[in-house]
Parts: C-alpha cells; structure tokens; sequence
C-alpha cells in the first residue's frame, strides 16, 4: 500500500528512514558534489550499455512510474532524465509527452526509439537542464523524474523548477533511491559516495536534500521492487 505522508506516526517514522530529521533537513549531504560538467560525462560513459544494466535494475519501478502517470488526470506529460527512452512506449497514447535530458548521446538513442517504434505522442526529446528548463509557467499537467533526484547539482532547484512548470493542481511524480540509515548497505553507500562524479549519482542521497518539511507532509511514497531499492513519490502542486 502507499504510505501518506502526515499520517500520525507515520510520517515522522517513514521520514527518518529516508534521512530526514524532524525539522524537514538531511543530517548527512552528499560527500561530493555534482556539476552538469560530471553527469553530462558519466552518462556519455553509461550511454551504450544504460538499458541492459541500470535498466534492468529500474525497471519495475520506472513502470510502477508511467502507470502513475497513465492514471492522473491531465495529458501533458514532462519526463525529466529520459535517457535513453525506456519508459516512452509505455506512455498511453493520450498523453502528449515532451522528454528532458543533459546526454547528448542518450537523447540519440531515445530519438531511434520513438521513429523505430512510431511513437506519435511523444511531442519532443530536448537537451536541457532540468534545474532551469525555460517552459513557461503551469506547461504541463504532469511532472516524472525517473533516477534523477540524486544526480542534479541542486536537487532542491530540480523541485522548484518542476512545481513552476506543471500547473497548479498537477502531479509531480519522483522515482529515486535514497541512502540506508543504518546496516551494510549504509555502509557501502558512505563508500561509494566519493566516487559520485564517477558515477553520476550520489549514493549517500537522503530525501532532506530535495524536500522541505512542507513538501513532505503531502506527499505520498510508495517503495519499489527490488528490496525497496527506489521509492516513489507522488507531490500535488
């Protein structure tokens, strides 16, 4: 079942375990910080082989994602971080989908895509910082940003950007990862985090990082197969 923030005891609890205190901020940020430079040259490394790794990984929570979307009300759809176009023939062909991205050679790949599979509701593919887009104000009715969270320079810019964009009253929806607490999987993530310009993400992301406490008492999260791996969060604007 999907779990509402701003229940009683829940959300409190729920927050912490995805690194938030009670005042709304993260006690741990990233260890080291990403520029555009970083992750437009990390993906140009993962580009070749994105679907058949990460892809696989993400799956059944990029598709728990676009089933969202496909059930909120609205056709005007804004995917940020499409990558390579895995989730656009899953898209219902009512909705008008305009894709994001910072990879040139990702972007390419979505483009062979939508033309292989004519995919006649996908509007645009545009290489484009998520943080300042340049749509105008209230453009869509829907926002999803699939693995995108941890791998902006400034995840909280990434969430203003998208609550100007989708109109008041519209769904912004997030699938993302975000760090352990405690146990080994803690400890491998605080391990990998000074690799994070490597990797392109920042394993040690916590949900303080993006939200603030207003932002998280309306939200709805739901974790994702595998082992709870990603999370999906569904904010109102």
């Amino acid at each position: 079942m999907a779990e509402a923030y701003g229940a009683t005891g829940t959300a409190e609890a729920t927050a912490k375990s995805l690194g938030m205190g009670s005042r709304g901020s993260s006690t741990l940020g990233p260890k080291k910080p990403l520029d555009t430079h970083a992750v437009r040259k990390a993906y140009r490394r993962w580009a070749g082989f994105y679907d058949f790794g990460f892809g696989l990984v993400s799956k059944h929570a990029r598709g728990a994602a676009v089933a969202a979307v496909n059930r909120t009300e609205g056709e005007s759809v804004l995917e940020v971080g499409v990558g390579t176009g895995l989730a656009l023939p899953r898209y219902s062909s009512s909705k008008r989908v305009t894709g994001i991205d910072l990879s040139a050679p990702m972007l390419e790949q979505a483009r062979e895509r939508v033309a292989e599979a004519g995919l006649r509701n996908i509007e645009a593919l545009l290489e484009m910082d998520a943080q300042a887009t340049g749509f105008a104000d209230g453009q869509f009715d829907i926002a999803v940003a699939m693995f995108v969270a941890s791998v902006v320079p400034d995840p909280q810019a990434l969430v203003a950007e998208l609550k100007r964009v989708v109109k008041p009253g519209g769904t912004i929806l997030f699938v993302n990862h975000f760090a352990a607490e405690r146990g080994p999987i803690w400890w491998v993530e605080r391990a990998m985090a000074p690799f994070s310009a490597l990797l392109g993400w920042h394993p040690d992301f916590r949900l303080g990082h993006m939200f603030s406490a207003t932002d998280v008492s309306g939200m709805i999260v739901k974790p994702m197969r595998p082992w709870g791996l990603f999370w999906l969060i569904e904010l109102k604007c």
